[in-house]
């Protein structure tokens, strides 16, 4: 089921309805409903990955259980490996077996031994990346004793099943989101309006911008080799602010979901194209997955301690891993070799924590230093999204060296006015609202009523004059 579907404009008012009205007064009915309408929520796309998700979660539960029984050593190991062993198995054969076949395969022919090749039809079940580095992260802590294990069954059944997040995220934590089951959750009237208006930005980036964006990326990347070096850079800018539309405004829907049945979850982009350098970018991109690969696994590799040597090996893993996270293709670990390769001097010299305040904070305009230092981060960004975007390593190196080529300076052959114009509307709202959680959440408090509600209007006008098709979420298939 899409965030930007009839039928979840439909599934949402009737879950909401039956959680407050029918079920209000008794916390464990409120967690079952919330099981039942997520387990239709995600089975709506595929029932039989259902039992995938209950599978995690009764191993998952189980752990944690044995794992607070366990005092010897060697045993909370055992039971830690299990859990790693059972979610990045699965996670490996659904998303990685076919890509590991085709590159053995292709591995043997480079020494002239031919083999065949025989992948499997296997569909990759949607936000399986997601759930399983949910349910890892409860496991992990319990292990690091961070986190007492839950004994219900129902609270840690919701927790790994949450629908809003449960597709694409953002990665929740047990010790930030498990506890929240527990308590209990009076209606908040305030919140409940706050979540209704990050729902609507986060359909207004999906379905207007990300969209609106994707028309444009597709043609001109389908037909790179047709098009001025100009053409291909406004196509890989297109793709930018199409993916960045795409999932933070998933991350958007989905937060403010949650604010409507009464759970906070945490910021996962925090405005990364305001940037002044790629460690203030990862600082700001996909939060819940950025800070997830450096607790459980960079820090655990030493992180930035030790020689040289080791904080060079060190970041290369976590952006190649990373990379790798997003897909079985060599683009993804390319992309994230580049991005380590951006990261390096920061952290060589020590600069990866210069910007950790919002940018030209308590001011309108960024002094002439920032506003270059935005621009050059946007601009490796931009590049590395090209690999990102590209079917291939040979393709994306095409639309590069295309894309830099001696008509660069040209004007380009594609020029969508309305949606260069919405951009820019877009980027000065994003602009404005910077300093808070998404960009219009202290707008109730700095406009007047009738002009909040024009505004609001206007969004659901331009969120109507879209292209109207039901499209799939980017990050669906990570």
């Amino acid at each position: 089921m899409f965030f930007n579907s009839l039928d979840f404009a439909l599934f949402l008012p009737i879950v909401f309805i039956c959680y407050w009205f029918l079920t209000a007064k008794n916390l464990k009915l409120q967690n079952c409903l919330l099981i039942v309408s997520s387990y239709v929520f995600y089975g709506w796309w595929d029932y039989r990955f259902l039992l995938l998700i209950l599978f995690s979660t009764i191993v998952d539960y189980s752990v944690g259980i044995f794992l607070n029984r366990q005092s010897n050593t060697r045993n909370r190991k055992l039971l830690l490996w299990t859990s790693i062993f059972v979610n990045l198995g699965l996670l490996g054969f659904f998303k990685y077996c076919n890509f590991f076949i085709h590159n053995f395969v292709k591995a043997f022919s480079f020494f002239g031994v031919e083999l065949e090749e025989s992948t499997l039809a296997i569909i990759l079940p949607v936000g399986i990346s997601f759930y399983t580095f949910q349910t890892l992260s409860y496991t992990i802590d319990v292990y690091r004793k961070k986190l007492k294990p839950t004994t219900d069954f129902i609270a840690f059944t919701a927790f790994v099943s949450f629908f809003p997040q449960l597709v694409a995220g953002p990665i929740e934590r047990a010790t930030n989101l498990l506890p929240q089951f527990y308590q209990n959750r009076k209606f908040n009237y305030s919140n409940a309006v706050d979540g209704l208006r990050q729902i609507l930005w986060g359909l207004f980036k999906k379905m207007v911008i990300a969209d609106g964006c994707a028309e444009y990326a597709n043609l001109i990347f389908n037909n790179a080799s047709d098009y001025s070096g100009s053409t291909l850079i406004l196509g890989a800018l297109f793709f930018t602010f199409q993916i960045y539309g795409d999932f933070s405004g998933y991350s958007d829907i989905a937060i403010g979901t949650s604010r409507l049945f009464g759970f906070n979850l945490m910021q996962n982009f925090a405005f990364p194209y305001f940037s002044r350098d790629i460690a203030e970018f990862w600082r700001r991109w996909h939060i819940s997955l950025s800070t997830w690969f450096r607790d459980y696994v960079y820090i655990p590799l030493g992180g930035s301690r030790g020689s040289v040597k080791i904080k060079i090996r060190n970041i290369f893993i976590i952006f190649i891993v990373s990379g790798f996270w997003h897909g079985a293709n060599w683009t993804f670990i390319a992309w994230g070799a580049l991005n380590a390769i951006y990261f390096l001097p920061l952290l060589l010299l020590k600069h990866n924590r210069k910007n950790m305040d919002i940018v030209a904070k308590g001011s309108y305009f960024p002094s002439l230093k920032a506003a270059l230092q935005i621009v050059f981060t946007f601009s490796l960004t931009v590049v590395a999204w090209v690999f990102f975007r590209a079917e291939n390593i040979s393709r994306a190196w095409s639309y590069l060296t295309n894309m830099f080529s001696h008509n660069i300076v040209s004007i380009p052959d594609v020029i969508p006015w309305p949606t260069v114009f919405v951009l820019l509307f877009f980027i000065g709202i994003e602009w404005l609202g910077r300093d808070n959680q998404y960009a219009l959440e202290k707008f109730a408090f700095k406009a007047s009523r009738i002009i909040r509600w024009m505004f609001y209007l206007l969004l659901v006008i331009l969120i109507f004059l879209s292209n109207g098709k039901e499209q799939a979420f980017i990050y669906f298939q990570f």
